[in-house]
This record gives structure tokens, sequence and C-alpha cells, in this order.
């Protein structure tokens, strides 16, 4: 990687520095969107106690469901855990640290902390369990929560398109959470299905820009299918 050019050339470099105990930030939806290569390495890396903030922890044996087998996340952000059932067996065993988040929430503190904004309060969660420990206000007749800004150590993002210069395009509802996953990263990593040069993308198409994207890799993805009903 030189100058502009984002690109490197294996898995081994886009992860290089990703050490234990680290906050990792993965984009995704389900299994939709998710950066599968990218979490593939982080389990083969063999990376530990790490703080992993995602919409959802995939499912048994695909996405962020690998790095459960081998034990490697500590505690999980998450605002859905409904599809994974060594998910709930290391969380009712006390294994793994959850934290549940509203999902417009989790969205919120990944955008604010890639704007550099380090809290802001909602009314969502009020009244709940989620508001448990957190600073109140009342404004007007209601009353707001203090969410305190989510930033990681490493982000991991798919997107589809990209140029070398790190511009990113994605492909439909496979957007979900990756552009506000790419704002909050210390070091932000994506992988691509294509890459093409400065230039061959129109720039009111690009929704992620360059200057968040640290590395970025074009690879081969299986895009599994979460969940499949067909008629009899």
């Amino acid at each position: 990687m030189a100058g502009f050019d984002k690109r490197v050339s294996s898995y081994q470099d886009a992860l290089a520095g990703l050490e234990d105990g680290m906050t990792l930030l993965a984009g995704g939806f389900g299994l939709c969107g998710i950066p599968e290569n990218l979490i593939a390495e982080v389990k083969r890396r063999g990376t530990r106690d790490l703080t992993v903030v995602s919409n959802n922890c995939g499912v048994d044996g695909f996405g962020l469901g690998l790095l459960l087998e081998d034990r490697q996340i500590r505690k999980m952000l998450a605002s859905y855990v409904g599809e994974n059932a060594l998910f709930e067996k290391q969380l009712l065993a006390g294994d793994l640290e959850v934290e549940l988040t509203p999902q417009g929430n989790l969205a919120e503190r990944m955008r604010a902390g890639g704007a550099g904004i380090p809290a802001f309060y909602t009314a969502t969660g009020y009244g709940t369990p989620v508001a448990e420990g957190k600073e109140i206000r009342q404004f007007g007749d209601r009353h707001y929560v203090l969410e305190e800004a989510i930033l990681g150590d490493f982000a991991i993002v798919k997107g589809w398109k990209a140029d070398t210069y790190g511009n990113v395009i994605y492909r439909k509802t496979a957007r979900n959470f990756n552009p506000l996953v790419a704002m909050a990263g210390k070091i932000t990593v994506v992988e691509v299905e294509e890459i093409v040069e400065p230039g061959m993308l129109d720039p009111d198409q690009i929704q992620t820009p360059g200057i968040y994207v640290d590395r970025l890799i074009q690879g081969s993805f299986e895009k599994r299918i979460e969940k499949r009903t067909v008629r009899a």
C-alpha cells in the first residue's frame, strides 16, 4: 500500500496489528453484507478476548459465530442474538458478556463515534433495562437516556465496489450497518467484490468516502442465505 492506494495483497496484511483484547466492529445484518473473509481471518489468527460490536453474532458455524467456537469473543455488543445456539449456551454459562442495545441506538453510537461526537441523548430505552446505570435528563416533557459513542480499534466492512483510493459503494440491503462501522474504526478494513481505477465510480453513488478506509482487499464470497423457506 503506497500513497492513496489502499489495496493490500493478503488477508494477513489486511488485519495486521489486530491483537488480543481489542475492540472489533463488524458490518452486516444477519448474514447479509458481512465481511465473511475478514471474519475467517480473525479466526485463523486466533485473536482472543475481543470485544465485538455488530448487529448480531452470525449463526452457528458461519460469520461471527465462527469466533465463538474457540471462545475468541469476551464481550458482545449487539441488538439481536437469536440465531446462534452456541451464543446462547456461552451467555447462559457466564462465559460471554453481552450488552444488548436497541438497533437504532447501536447504529447512532457508531455514527457518533465516527463523527467525533462523544455521546448523545435519546428517548429510546427510557424506563427499560437499557437505561439502567445511564444518565437521564428531561427535555420538555420527555425523558432521555445518555448513550456513549462507540469506537473500535479495528472495523471490518463488506462493500460491493471500490476504487483503489478506498471509495466504497454497497449493494442494496447489504449496505446495512457497513457505512457506520466504516466510520467508527481507528483502522478500517474493507473487502469488496470488485476494485476499479479512480474515476470509474460515480461520485454521487459513493457511500463511504476513502478518507475512512485504511486498507482494501478484493475477495470472493459465499453469500450464504440465513434462512430459506420454500413451498412444500
